[in-house]
C-alpha cells in the first residue's frame, strides 16, 4: 500500500521508524526486531539508510522483510556522497522487493564533502530522480524547529517547498517534545501554501542520557513538564522507561485528536515501545 493513501483516510493511525543493523553484525537479530515490530501492527514502518549508503543492503532486506511481515513498508533513501549508479541500484532493489514507499532525503555531509562536488545537491534532486524511475511513492522530512543549517524557519519552509514541487507527496518531521511546536509549524506551513498532509515524529525518550544526545544532535528544544519528568525518574531507569512512554503517548493522543491521520514512533528498534504506546490507544488506533 502507498501511504499517501493511508494518510488520506479515515482511519487514524501509528507508524514507526527502525534502523538497520551497521556493517559487519548480524541481520537475522535485525529481522527478528522487524517480526517483533510488525506483530504490533503500526500503520507502517520506515527503515534507516546508513550515510552514504554504507548499509543499503541491511536497509533493503529490512524493509522488505517489513513488507512480507504485511506491513506497509517505506525506505529512508539519502544522497549525498552518493552517485546516479548507486541510486539507481538501490532504487532496482526496492522495486524488485514491491517496496513502493521512499523517504528522500539528502542526508548529513561528510567530512570532505561540499555540496558543490555532490552529484545530488539536494533532496528534491533525490525526488526528481526517484519520480523518473519508477512508481514510487515519495515523502520528505521537515523541521518543526528548523533545520540546523537553515537561516531560519521561512528560510527552511521556502527550501521545504521545492521537495514538494519536485514530487513529494507528504511530510514526516523531525522529533519534538511540545505539541504546541508542531500546531504552530502547521500553521506557517499553510502559510507557504503547503498542504500535503503531515506525519508529525515523536520520540520516546526511555533513559536521560538518551535525551542528552538527542537534543544535542537536532536542536531539539526540551519543554519544562519533560524537564521536570527527566529530573524526577531520571535516576530510575524502569520509572524513565514508562514516564518517557506515558509522555509519548500523551503527545500522539492529543495530535490525532486535533486531525493528524498517522504520528511516527522513533523506537531505537524496541519493541516494547511501539507496543506499549499502542496498547495505551487500543480503543483510538484500532487494528
Amino acid at each position: 500500500m502507498k501511504i499517501i493513501n493511508h494518510l488520506k483516510g479515515n482511519k487514524p493511525g501509528v507508524s514507526c521508524e527502525l534502523f538497520p543493523p551497521k556493517q559487519g553484525s548480524q541481520l537475522d537479530n535485525a529481522l527478528e526486531i522487524v517480526r517483533a515490530i510488525a506483530a504490533q501492527r503500526p500503520s507502517f514502518i520506515s527503515v534507516t539508510y546508513g550515510a552514504g549508503g554504507s548499509n543499503a543492503g541491511e536497509a533493503v532486506a529490512i524493509a522488505a522483510e517489513v513488507k512480507r511481515c504485511g506491513v506497509p513498508s517505506m525506505a529512508h533513501l539519502t544522497c549525498i556522497n552518493a552517485d546516479e549508479e548507486r541510486i539507481e541500484n538501490v532504487l532496482a532493489q526496492l522495486r524488485d522487493k514491491g517496496v513502493n514507499n521512499i523517504l528522500a532525503l539528502r542526508g548529513d555531509m561528510p567530512d570532505g564533502v561540499t555540496l558543490e562536488n555532490a552529484t545530488y545537491q539536494h533532496a528534491s534532486d533525490l525526488v526528481k530522480k526517484i519520480k523518473s524511475f519508477g512508481d514510487f511513492c515519495v515523502g520528505g522530512a521537515c523541521y518543526p524547529e528548523g533545520h540546523p543549517e537553515s537561516a531560519g524557519l521561512n528560510d527552511d519552509i521556502e527550501k521545504l517547498k521545492m521537495k514538494i514541487d519536485s514530487g513529494v507527496e507528504f511530510l514526516v518531521t523531525q522529533m519534538f517534545f511540545d505539541n504546541d511546536t508542531m500546531y504552530n509549524y502547521m500553521y506557517r506551513l499553510l502559510a507557504h501554501g503547503i498542504t500535503v498532509p503531515v506525519v508529525p515524529g515523536v520520540m520516546p525518550v526511555t533513559n536521560a542520557k538518551q535525551i542528552q544526545h538527542i537534543c544535542k544532535l537536532s536542536d531539539t528544544k526540551l519543554p519544562p513538564r519533560f524537564r521536570a519528568i527527566v529530573e524526577k525518574f531520571g535516576d530510575d531507569p524502569e520509572a524513565m522507561k514508562q514516564a518517557g512512554i506515558n509522555y509519548a503517548t500523551t503527545q500522539v493522543l492529543d495530535l490525532l485528536a486535533n486531525g493528524f491521520m498517522d504520528v511516527h514512533i522513533y523506537t531505537m528498534n524496541k519493541p516494547e515501545i511501539i507496543g506499549g504506546i499502542l496498547r495505551n490507544l487500543s480503543c483510538i488506533v484500532k487494528k
